[in-house]
């Protein structure tokens, strides 16, 4: 065994020697292994002594249950075994560090097997793989194959769970080709790679993002005649729809139900979110049907699912049927369905039945979320109701509810709404007041605001307070504010801004060029107009629309009657249609020239 072992540690290159710190937790350790329970109660305190047998039968259950109440609690239960004598076998202590690392607190693992074993407590296999598995998880996997060269000097034999360890390791970090040459590793020495092996390279490689690695492994299984099942399919199917790969994700369902694997409750939820996420709510509820036929109950996420995406494509009476049938079917709402179908009256402008919902929502005690309040409050402020939106956000704070950026963008956006300008820079600095750092939408929502309400020199302090702080204004502030200073008749000014973008680095969009072209015409300037829409095309920007309808309108009002024939052609040539006042302009003319044969062409 000692040469193989030596041969080993050559061939995987395990050259590591792992280095634990000494444990630091400043606790208070008892001497002895007694453990003392206090139970309060109004009238008396009894106090119950376990023996150590009970004492350590209750931790062992307590790590199979998963009911460590928190580290100090594990930490305490593992400094009473260390100072109990005699002290408790090593399993029991691998069974603890396993609970410990199941929380996720894979440094303190690390630092208290070097405790362990400074007090002469030798580790086993079983907890070199915890030890392992810390290690990945920290994204040390070279530390991790330190351990298993430490295994395998001890003469240890390294087990399935060791090796499988090792290659979801690797795959987490990225490394399937490390993990492809362990696994060949793995069966050169004897180790077969089991079910489990393949799925953690499977479930691994989903976790990052590498869809496709994923399925050869799994074609990989099915040249190997592993018997597939529906984990392995579901991990699959999730990920197809996660990189918006829908058709291959239904695809992947289709197959797994040719060789006899049937769908469950997670391959459905997977589908459903991946089928509304791209507003494909028909198959989607074709899906939620083939579910209910299935007898697979749906769970409060995929009706939610449902609910939102109906909501969402203005299905609001299908969207009530089915949120309706969630809770006949004994499925509570949660704080998310609630909100979904809140924001489907909301999107409609039916208050009454959002705020109906809101009640109800209260009523069958689920407590509101800030996306509730905010999603009235949007309401409201799209209505123009800014006195239920500030109501409401009194209410938040009553209720104890920090309020985020998108609160008080949502009301600064409805002050503005209702020409209260003022209002809307007093809540701007509130906002600050509270510790709540405005974003780019927050300052494009006011800049627009007061843009629109002809505070153009506040507009313009806000634009500079920007550059100061060094926000970095996009395209859609410079948007507005182009817009706005057009509008105030600041030609000059509107011109430096447009075109000092590309010393910014900032490339206009079509949106910019738009209201340049539009903000041109107005004050007049059809020639420079006309360039900048030959600009576009040359700055890989294509006009749309909206930029021809807006020139060909301003020639012909400027009785450029061939010039805007010309772009009108060009127009429909890119497949785009004259404007209701164009073709009524069009008309007109025609109507003056009866035998303007281009003119009957274009408008038939």
């Amino acid at each position: 065994m000692g040469s193989a072992a030596a041969n080993s540690r050559k061939s995987l290159g395990l050259i590591f020697r792992v280095r634990l710190p000494f444990h630091s937790a400043a606790l208070t350790l008892t001497s002895s292994y007694y453990s003392t329970l206090t139970h309060s109660s109004c009238t008396s305190k009894v106090n119950v002594v376990e023996t150590p047998y009970q004492f350590l039968q209750s931790v062992r259950d307590q790590c199979k249950a998963r009911a460590l109440r928190n580290l100090d609690h594990a930490l305490h239960l593992f400094d009473t075994m260390l100072h109990m004598r005699p002290l408790p076998s090593i399993m029991d202590f691998t069974q603890l560090l396993g609970a410990i690392a199941r929380m996720k607190h894979y440094s303190e693992v690390i630092t208290l097997i070097k405790q362990m074993e400074s007090s002469g407590i030798s580790p086993n296999v079983y907890t070199m793989n915890v030890l392992i598995n810390c290690f990945c998880h920290l994204k040390r996997v070279d530390f991790g194959f330190s351990v298993l060269a430490r295994i395998l000097k001890l003469s240890y034999q390294p087990d399935c769970i060791t090796l499988n360890t090792l290659v979801k390791g690797l795959c987490l970090q990225g490394n399937l080709a490390g993990a492809v040459r362990l696994v060949v590793e793995m069966e050169k020495k004897g180790y077969k790679p089991n079910i489990i092996t393949y799925g953690t390279m499977i479930n691994s490689l989903c976790k990052i993002g590498e869809t496709a690695a994923a399925i050869e492994v799994l074609r990989n299984m099915e040249e190997r005649n592993f018997e597939l099942n529906v984990v392995l399919y579901n991990t699959i199917i999730d990920s197809l729809c996660k990189d918006r790969s829908v058709n291959e994700a239904l695809n992947m369902k289709s197959e797994m139900m040719s060789k006899g694997i049937q769908p469950n409750l997670v391959t459905y939820t997977c589908l459903i979110q991946g089928l509304c996420n791209f507003g494909r709510w028909k198959e989607a509820t074709s899906l939620f049907k083939e579910m209910e036929q299935r007898k697979i109950m749906p769970n409060v996420h995929t009706f939610s699912m449902l609910v939102d995406t109906l909501c969402k494509e203005g299905m609001l009476t299908e969207a009530k049927e089915v949120f309706d049938v969630m809770i006949q079917k004994g499925i509570e709402p949660n704080v998310v369905s609630y909100n979904s179908l809140i924001d489907g009256y909301c999107l409609q402008n039916k208050m009454d039945d959002a705020i109906k919902a809101f009640d109800m929502m209260v009523e069958r005690g689920c407590l509101p979320d800030v996306i509730s309040y905010s999603t009235l409050i949007n309401g409201y402020c799209k209505n123009k109701r800014i006195n239920e939106a500030l109501r409401l956000f009194h209410e938040m704070s009553n209720k104890g509810m920090i309020h985020d950026v998108v609160t008080y963008s949502t009301l600064i956006g409805g002050f503005c709404r209702v020409e209260r300008p003022q209002d809307a820079l007093e809540f701007f600095d509130r906002m600050r007041a509270y510790g709540q750092h405005p974003d780019l939408q927050t300052y494009a929502i006011l800049l627009d605001g007061l843009c629109k309400n002809k505070c153009f020199d506040e507009a313009m302090i806000l634009f500079q307070e920007m550059e100061d702080n060094k926000l970095h204004p996009d395209i859609v502030i410079y948007n507005i504010l182009i817009d706005g200073l057009f509008n105030a008749g600041k030609l000059t000014i509107a011109r430096e801004l447009f075109y000092s973008l590309s010393v910014k680095g900032l490339q206009p969009n079509v949106s910019t060029y738009n209201i340049m072209i539009k903000g041109l015409c107005q004050e007049g300037l059809i020639d420079e107009a006309s360039k900048l829409l030959e600009k576009m095309d040359e700055n890989g920007c294509s006009p749309d629309d909206r930029t021809y309808n807006t020139i060909i309108q301003r020639l012909l009002q400027q009785n450029e009657t061939s010039k805007a024939m010309e772009l009108v052609k060009i127009m429909v040539g890119k497949g785009f249609s004259a404007n209701a006042t164009i073709a009524s302009m069009l008309v007109d003319l025609l109507s003056a020239n009866p035998g303007d044969k281009v003119l009957q062409e274009l408008l038939q």
